[in-house]
């Protein structure tokens, strides 16, 4: 019998290291399966941002909407059908969370170049990290091989994400939930230092509210009337679309849009935090890059858990 060959023999060891990547959950899992997934998604997304800077808030917060409710496994993305309710329709995410043809866009890319391989949830978890960076902010590492659910759940959607109307006690414990403590809380709250909110979300603060700059308070009012114009909106800090700490300074000076991030600096137990992160930018990037790696881990589906699905949308049985 003829010997193998040393094309077959680089063959078989080269498929044999591509699957000893794809077993392990890794910084290197797609290197030999998908070599250039990070490649696609990260074009995609900045050509996404450079198009609508909101766009990068937009996956940042699609990515958080995914994680904090059954974990980082893209349940988000399942559409309703007659027989099955999503999280889409949610209270948080119904005509709220935005992003969906982004995501469709990198998966179809992905499936023509890669069939099978490249998961919705690390999809959804690489563009809120490469969102970020198009918009100034830091990198930082990522394991992948999470696999994508075959469910989904509304009801914890609208029960575990926190809203815009938490006292500070109630935030604190919505990011304990998770595993979450009070200065990790803070420094995720502050990726609101990008993106816009509704004028329905922050009505009650800028008419109702003591604790608020009063000019501040004038200058959301003339965007947010005291009736109607409920999707108006408005960015959540005076930097909405590029990734700082103008978020926590304006926290100090009392420019918080939102209820839940006003309390953060209340005079309550996490104003010591604002007021580092104020003055000390990179302290606020070191520690929500760190933050965002520890979200991107929660209760994920690997090895032969969960599937790939093919459309993002939809389970593949569907």
């Amino acid at each position: 019998m003829a010997s193998p060959s040393v094309f077959s023999l680089f063959c078989m060891f080269s498929i044999l290291l591509g699957m000893a990547d794809a077993h392990y959950f890794s910084q290197n899992f797609y290197r030999r399966l998908c070599p250039k997934a990070l490649s696609v998604i990260r074009t995609a997304v900045y050509k996404a941002v450079a198009k609508e800077p909101r766009m990068g808030a937009s996956l940042l917060r699609l990515h958080f909407h995914d994680c904090f409710v059954l974990g980082c496994d893209a349940s988000i993305l399942l559409d309703d059908t007659a027989t099955f309710t999503g999280e889409k329709t949610a209270g948080p995410n119904n005509n709220s969370v935005r992003g969906y043809e982004v995501i469709d866009t990198i998966k179809s890319q992905l499936e023509s170049l890669c069939p099978g391989v490249v998961s919705c949830a690390d999809i959804v978890t690489v563009a809120a990290r490469d969102s970020v960076v198009a918009l100034g902010g830091p990198t930082w590492s990522l394991k992948l091989g999470r696999r994508d659910s075959t469910t989904a759940s509304f009801s914890t959607a609208n029960s575990d994400l926190p809203g815009a109307s938490l006292n500070l006690d109630g935030l604190i414990a919505a990011f304990d939930k998770k595993g979450f403590t009070a200065k990790e809380m803070v420094v995720l709250s502050g990726t609101h230092t990008i993106g816009v909110a509704q004028c329905k979300n922050f009505r009650g603060r800028i008419y109702n509210e003591n604790n608020i700059n009063a000019a501040f308070a004038r200058s959301k009012q003339r965007i947010c009337p005291n009736s109607g114009g409920d999707e108006n909106l408005s960015g959540l800090d005076r930097t909405p679309n590029r990734f700082d700490n103008v978020y926590f300074k304006s926290l100090t000076e009392k420019k918080g849009l939102l209820h839940s991030d006003q309390q953060l600096y209340n005079g309550g137990s996490t104003d010591s935090i604002v007021e580092t992160y104020s003055t000390d930018s990179t302290a606020f990037f070191t520690d929500v890059a760190n933050a965002m790696i520890k979200m991107a881990n929660l209760n994920l589906l690997t090895g032969t858990q969960g599937e790939i699905r093919t459309n993002c949308r939809k389970i593949n049985r569907s």
